[in-house]
Parts: C-alpha cells; sequence; structure tokens
C-alpha cells in the first residue's frame, strides 16, 4: 500500500535548538517502510550537533541556503542543487554559512535510522 505525507501537515516535526526536522517516511509513520525521509532546516549561522548513522547511509539534498558539512576530517561547502552520500557510522554535521537558513531533504537507506551523538 502506499504511503503518502505533506509537508504542509506539520506532522511528525521534531523542534531542535538549531532548527527542525519533519519526517515524511520511516518506519514510526509506515511499518512497511524500507527508508526514512525527511526534511532539514537549519537556522543561519547554526550548526546541527556532530553524530554518526550506525545501521545506514544518508542522502542529503540542498534546497536552499549553503552549509559547510564535515564528513569525518573533511569538509564540504554544500549549495542548492548539491547532493552529499553519507556512509554509515562516518561523523558527521553541517553549519550554515548563508544569510539564510539551510533547508535539505534527507534520505536514510534503513526505516529505522539510528543516530549516536558524539
Amino acid at each position: 500500500m502506499a504511503t503518502i505525507t505533506n509537508l504542509k501537515d506539520k506532522k511528525h516535526v521534531l523542534e531542535m535548538d538549531w532548527g527542525k526536522v519533519q519526517w515524511l517516511c520511516g518506519q514510526e509513520i509506515d511499518q512497511e517502510a524500507e527508508m526514512t525521509f525527511g526534511m532539514v532546516y537549519i537556522h543561519a549561522g547554526q550548526s546541527n550537533s556532530r553524530h554518526y548513522h550506525p545501521n545506514c547511509e544518508e542522502l542529503i539534498f540542498v534546497l536552499s541556503g549553503e552549509c559547510d558539512h564535515t564528513l569525518g576530517e573533511e569538509t564540504y561547502h554544500l549549495t542548492p542543487g548539491m547532493m552529499l552520500r553519507i556512509p554509515r557510522n562516518v561523523p558527521h554535521n553541517a553549519t550554515v554559512t548563508s544569510w539564510e537558513p539551510c533547508r535539505m531533504m534527507i534520505a536514510y537507506s534503513a526505516p529505522d535510522r539510528q543516530t549516536v551523538n558524539e
């Protein structure tokens, strides 16, 4: 059976000090899901916590704003239209470098994405 969710519904939103995450698909939303999908919003000048995912890889696609994304010991400057693949178990985080917030679509290769903060 298909699952349909909508950003406009404002369901499954996690408020963080640095921004918000809105989940659109995953095991908590659909028990039959095989992936996790959502949107992250990080305020201008803010960073999310450095963390890693032990059970899945992550794809990030930048919709608006810009950020420096650390991936292990490397840093990548991401702008709208860019995608970054983050392998499992690699510590990472984003710091917004633009005057506007950074909005990114995020996808994980597991329906029960696990996150470990460093």
